[in-house]
């Protein structure tokens, strides 16, 4: 167990330094680039998606494509706008994806280690129900690593002024060293935690849903492909990996389990991690709790309020979704 811990250690050092999901596979500068590249592609999205979920009440936003057009001819400029905190994610997608992945695995050999009758041969899918609990273990260890990041994002992705509160934010309080400094002086190293059970309850149980659905929507595939059973073995004696259109399906399939199940704790999280930034001084403002945000949130605007920007949201998840895993699952195959 010893040894397969510490391979499984130094396989997530190689992933968080590459920005690959996959935890064994060298090829560090094109997971480099591939990765910024889609970033900078969805990264618009996101900005759309945080801007919605956190503007007060009466909402600024009539929808997503007014937050764009807002967006557009912000007095910043428009790409500056929209991509403002751009360096957060970036440095966030790796990290989100290496511990996703490794503490995945990990939680699988330690069911299996755990569990004796469970299949132990590394390539031998486990039942799905463990699957599920393996995607909530790994969610819940990531969502440490993720909140801190995804406070300052949020932070540098609101509005530098909005038309409603009359506030004039200078763009330069709103570089990430000056967000991380202000946040240490008004709260303290805690601070950067805020939100955190947002975090946990969308990766925990967004995860679940993630990898599960993944895994569910295999197993069905993999069922009409052979509905008697009959998998036929390859060289190595294990099954052949599925079509890839099949794993782009499963993929997509997973990125909007993830993303609408759990979309509400999101939403209260980003609207926590600035609810600060409507004031000339977050330092003496009472900050609200996760439950209070909620309740507030729902008596203003209701359902539609909890799962505005879902929609843009799930349309850049599921092809994203889609492609990570089939870029895991290949890789998976070069590497056994």
């Amino acid at each position: 167990m010893k040894s397969l811990e510490e391979d499984q250690g130094i396989k997530a050092v190689k992933d968080i330094a590459s920005g690959s999901p996959e935890l064994s596979f060298p090829l560090s500068d094109t997971n480099k680039v591939a990765g910024g590249i889609g970033k900078l592609i969805e990264y618009p999205f996101d900005t759309v998606k945080v801007r919605l979920q956190s503007q007060p009440h009466p909402p600024i936003y009539t929808g997503p494509l007014d937050c764009f057009r807002q967006s557009l001819h912000a007095p910043e400029g428009g790409l500056r706008s929209l991509y403002r905190g751009i360096s957060a994610p970036l440095f966030g997608a790796s990290v989100e994806a290496s511990s996703l992945f490794f503490s995945y695995a990990l939680a699988q050999s330690a069911f299996r280690a755990a569990i004796p009758s469970l299949p132990q041969e590394k390539g031998e899918r486990l039942p799905l129900d463990v699957l599920l609990a393996c995607g909530a273990i790994s969610g819940a260890v990531t969502s440490l690593l993720l909140t801190p990041i995804e406070l300052v994002k949020c932070k540098l992705q609101y509005p530098v002024a909005t038309p409603t509160d009359g506030i004039s934010r200078t763009q330069k309080s709103h570089g990430p060293m000056n967000v991380i400094a202000s946040v240490f002086r008004n709260h303290g190293i805690l601070g950067f935690w805020r939100g955190q059970l947002g975090t946990l309850i969308r990766e925990t149980g967004g995860s679940s849903a993630w990898f599960g659905s993944y895994e569910a929507v295999n197993i069905m595939l993999r069922n009409r492909r052979h509905p008697y059973g009959e998998i036929p073995d390859t060289k190595n004696g294990k099954p052949p990996p599925a079509p890839v259109h099949h794993q782009l399906l499963a993929g997509a399939c997973a990125g909007v389990a993830y993303n609408f199940v759990f979309f509400p704790a999101d939403t209260i999280k980003s609207r926590m991690q600035t609810e600060d930034l409507g004031t000339s001084s977050g330092k003496n403002q009472v900050q609200s709790t996760f439950w209070r945000t909620g309740a507030e949130l729902w008596r203003q605007q209701g359902w539609r309020g909890l799962y505005r920007g879902c929609g843009i949201t799930v349309a850049r998840a599921a092809p994203s979704s889609a492609v990570i895993f089939a870029i895991y699952e290949s890789l998976m195959g070069l590497s056994r």
